[in-house]
């Protein structure tokens, strides 16, 4: 059994039992637990931003461009630290997918720089020259597209993530895809470390205008619609810069019409807080789609450390969401390569086509065979099963919306 499953079960049990626990073994628990994650080895680790030029059959190389709050590192392997910048800074990245490459998997390198025929691989890395530049190199990419695709994909990552992590994670959910959007990576200060979940709290705080500021410029560029997929903690920077948005009360260049799919992939946000912000920023001309699972781990500690409060990520209730304007996917049920089971939201890409037909026919419509239910009161929610392909997984996923009065 893994170091990092033997400590989760070591949690859980600790988790079941802690009324009982006190002063001591209280301590011990806080100390030792994340000493003890820490201790498992983890991808992305080693700098693999090292350039590899050597070519290989069957690969395929993807274009990233990088809006970031993080520091350079002095790493030229890495490109940016886990430390918190004062202003945005931007770069961009090409990296190379193996052709055997398996859906929502990374394929890391065992040893560094990589072998383009088996692992992802960075091609190019290099800094861009400020605000300019960036918006120059995203309209190059945009014209690249024919009209009508000439889209965004803006993934923001989560907690304990390296810089590099974040890359190459949005490199597989855009080739998983097959998107022919232009990735756009905003990545906050997350050191990478799982002790550090205050620090990266913070961080993202912190992060949240640099978020609203890169909208805004992908906005006032040649795009015409800004997809956005946000994880885990980096949901919290989402949500709060939309709601900076509506604050401010100047709409971002374009409007609602150029703000496509939201999705809250593992939310790591207080359903309370979640609430909050949704009353400030108001029902969204076009749903959020949450994607939750209430066997996520990762979630289940952050619950823990934030007094037992649910988080939006792996809520119970999840029909009480859809008042907020939102579309609830329910992967509970999705069986995960993932031990803690807080990046199914990988193997959305999979499942995109069918998530997109849901909200092309409208929130809330049901077709003849599918089941209507009630939370009760005025709620009315319908829940359509979609099945995955049999080669990927055989567990259905639940789709709850609200339906139209």
């Amino acid at each position: 059994m893994a170091l990092g499953d033997i400590a989760l079960r070591l949690w859980f049990v600790c988790r079941r039992e802690f009324s009982a626990i006190r002063g001591l073994r209280a301590a011990l628990l806080a100390i030792f637990l994340p000493a003890l994650l820490s201790a498992c080895a983890r991808p992305g680790a080693e700098s693999p931003l090292r350039q590899v030029t050597a070519r290989a059959s069957g690969t395929t190389d993807h274009t990233i461009l990088i809006a970031t709050t993080r520091k350079r590192s002095a790493d030229p392997g890495a490109l940016f630290s886990g430390e918190r910048a004062l202003e945005l800074d931007y770069a961009q990245a090409v990296v190379s997918v193996p052709p055997t490459h398996k859906t929502a998997n990374i394929e890391w390198p065992s040893q560094q720089p990589g072998n383009p025929q088996t692992d992802f691989v960075t091609r190019e890395a290099e800094y861009l020259d400020g605000e300019k530049e960036f918006i120059a190199r995203l309209n190059q990419e945009l014209a690249q597209r024919p009209p009508g695709h000439r889209n965004v994909m803006l993934f923001v990552h989560g907690y304990n993530t390296l810089f590099p992590e974040g890359l190459y994670r949005l490199t597989q959910v855009a080739h998983d895809a097959k998107a022919q959007a232009v990735p756009v990576y905003f990545s906050w200060a997350s050191r990478g470390e799982l002790q550090g979940y205050v620090y990266d709290q913070n961080s993202a705080t912190a992060a949240r205008d640099g978020l609203e500021h890169t909208i805004r410029m992908i906005a006032a560029s040649n795009v015409e619609h800004i997809n956005i997929l946000a994880h885990s903690m980096g949901n919290w920077v989402t949500v709060e810069a939309f709601r900076n948005i509506r604050i401010s009360g100047t709409p971002v260049k374009g409007g609602a019409a150029k703000v496509g799919t939201i999705v809250l992939a593992s939310p790591d946000i207080d359903v309370d807080v979640f609430r909050s912000q949704m009353y400030r920023i108001g029902a969204p001309k076009k749903p959020y789609l949450i994607v939750l699972s209430r066997d996520d781990r990762a979630l289940a500690l952050s619950r823990f450390i934030a007094g037992d409060k649910d988080r939006l990520g792996d809520y119970r209730n999840a029909a009480d969401l859809t008042k907020f304007g939102a579309v609830v996917v329910d992967l509970s049920d999705l069986k995960s390569s993932d031990p803690i089971n807080h990046d199914k939201f990988a193997e959305i890409a999979t499942i995109a086509p069918q998530l997109q037909e849901v909200l092309a026919e409208g929130v809330g419509k049901a077709s003849p065979d599918e089941g209507a239910g009630s939370t009760g009161g005025a709620t009315e929610v319908v829940k359509t099963v979609l099945t995955l392909p049999v080669a990927m997984v055989a567990a259905p996923i639940v789709v709850i919306a609200r339906q139209v009065q």
